[in-house]
């Protein structure tokens, strides 16, 4: 057989080329591991030298699995926020680089659950379901992807849906001194969320953990765990823990906001969020400022918050709606962390303790507090009837603290101070029984036009839940307009007047027999 020198090197050829597919195949791809060592460990933070490559904010691993948070790039070291707890590392165990960043597991797998900020659960219901993780940390969007604001999102609570309304979209702060009420706030508003298609993403930072087990517990008595996820870092969790809690239940809920879903996040409170940021920072030699806090502080709680937006029609339309929560000393609102969440957000929900004392709860201070975007996306029924609401109750609360000093008043004010107790009254309402759209709109037409000025004070609650039973009862074509752009008619009005009529007749006092009597 003869072969040509040319057939002879194909053959060859094609056999050396086998050959290096198969040393490939069993080849192990290396990758480069880029280590380094703990010069020292701290609570919270750990110093690390011999990683030259690492960058801002990547993820690096720590034996036992624990992980932390690149921060001070240095050229000799860098500083490293930890999170989780550190007694098990020395100077001299060794780091790695991940090359990834922080991020959070998100998903439908996540609706019911409460987690830690890694995603990790803590309520015993195994792991969590999830196939796709988003950084913690993701820039805000750009204002022309963003929408007006021009859906309500309603709290149930009527003095603010009526006089400080929030739309899906918008950031009103939530703040007080302690133990004002200012959670309840927020878990009043969650439960309102049922069957009006808004997830909810329910932040607890710093808190004790038997606060957070009451909140939780009130969210499943009253369903409310079926369409919201709770993010937890208790009181005792390393300061790193609390300080990316906010930001990963932002992005949780950006997940949902993208899809197309309106999402409602409450931060609880940024008062520990910013504390333990001030830690870490003081811990990593940081500068300090005013406070004692770093110059940053600004930044961090606005990129956390420039975050909740609502998005364009084309972008499917989504919206984020942030309730963060901070707390005042001894009523200071202009402190240096409430001056800052307030330039930050589009207006405030102001908590008074004197009303607090009072048993006006919620003890909204309606004077101080505002909604700067609500108001556009408040329904025209609403508006109608509580337009004039706000002036009528500051008139009161002005001309009532006159009247304790024992001066004859005229009929005219008389009335007045009469009309506002009926107000206060109204907007009293208790814990956990948010009122829906239907009840406030009947509530306030009878408020408004005077109806309720004949009840007594103390008979005030009776008449008003007669009045929230007589709301379902009003024709549909008028409960229709309550939620819509249309305005009420005038034979709309007497048609609610009516039946509110008939509902509080009988709480109205019986008229004197001796008025009766003709002179």
């Amino acid at each position: 057989m003869n072969t040509s020198p040319d057939s002879l090197q194909g053959i060859f050829a094609h056999a050396f080329d086998g050959i290096d597919r198969t040393l490939a195949a069993f080849t192990p791809r290396l990758t480069p591991r880029e280590v380094g060592t703990i010069t020292s460990v701290s609570i919270g933070i750990a110093k690390v030298s011999g990683l030259p490559g690492v960058g801002f904010e990547e993820l690096v691993r720590f034996p036992g699995n624990l992980y932390g948070i690149a921060f001070n790039i240095d050229s000799d070291e860098i500083g490293v926020v930890l999170l989780g707890e550190c007694q098990h590392l020395h100077a001299g165990d060794e780091v790695e680089r991940t090359g990834r960043v922080m991020d959070v597991p998100v998903g439908e797998g996540l609706i019911g659950r409460v987690i830690d900020p890694l995603g990790g659960p803590l309520d015993g219901q195994g792991p969590v379901a999830s196939s796709e993780r988003l950084p913690i940390e993701r820039p805000a969007r750009p204002i022309m992807d963003r929408a007006l604001v021009s859906v309500p999102l309603q709290t149930g609570l009527i003095v603010i849906d009526a006089l400080i309304p929030i739309g899906r979209g918008q950031r009103e702060l939530i703040l007080g001194d302690r133990q004002t009420g200012k959670s309840a706030i927020a878990i009043d508003t969650i439960l309102n969320q049922r069957d009006q298609d808004v997830l909810c993403v329910y932040c607890a930072i710093g808190q004790r953990a038997s606060s957070v087990a009451k909140v939780v517990a009130n969210l499943r008595e009253n369903g409310a765990m079926d369409y919201t996820v709770v993010v937890v870092t208790g009181g005792n969790d390393p300061p790193g823990l609390a300080y990316i809690a906010p930001y990963a239940a932002t992005s949780i809920a950006e997940h949902f906001m993208e899809a197309g879903r309106d999402v409602l996040v409450v931060y609880d409170d940024l008062t520990h969020h910013a504390r333990a940021y001030r830690e870490l920072s003081l811990l990593l030699r940081r500068p300090p400022g005013r406070e004692a806090f770093p110059g940053d502080i600004f930044y961090i709680h606005s990129r956390l918050l420039e975050r909740a937006t609502h998005l364009r029609d084309d972008l499917q339309g989504g919206s984020l709606t942030a309730l963060p929560i901070i707390e005042t000393e001894a009523q200071n609102i202009s402190a240096y962390i409430p001056t800052n969440l307030i330039s930050i957000t589009d207006g405030q929900i102001y908590l008074s303790p004197t009303l607090f004392e009072l048993g006006v709860l919620p003890a909204v201070d309606v004077g101080r507090s505002v909604s700067r975007v609500g108001g556009k996306a408040q329904p025209a029924a609403y508006r109608a009837v509580a337009g004039d609401l706000k002036l009528a109750y500051a008139q009161f609360t002005e001309l009532e603290s006159f009247a304790k000093f024992g001066t004859r008043l005229d009929d005219h004010t008389r009335k007045i101070i009469d009309h506002g107790r009926r107000i206060r009254a109204i907007l009293i309402q208790p814990e956990l029984e948010p009122a829906s759209v239907p009840e406030q709109i009947v509530i306030l037409v009878a408020l408004t036009a005077g109806a309720l000025d004949s009840v007594p004070l103390d008979r005030m609650r009776d008449a008003e839940k007669a009045l929230r039973k007589v709301s379902t009862e009003i024709p549909a074509q008028i409960r229709n307009r309550f939620s819509s752009n249309d305005t009420l008619s005038d034979e709309d009005r007497e048609v609610i007047l009516q039946a509110v009529g008939e509902a509080i007749a009988p709480f109205r006092p019986e008229p004197d027999p001796e008025t009766k009597k003709k002179p």
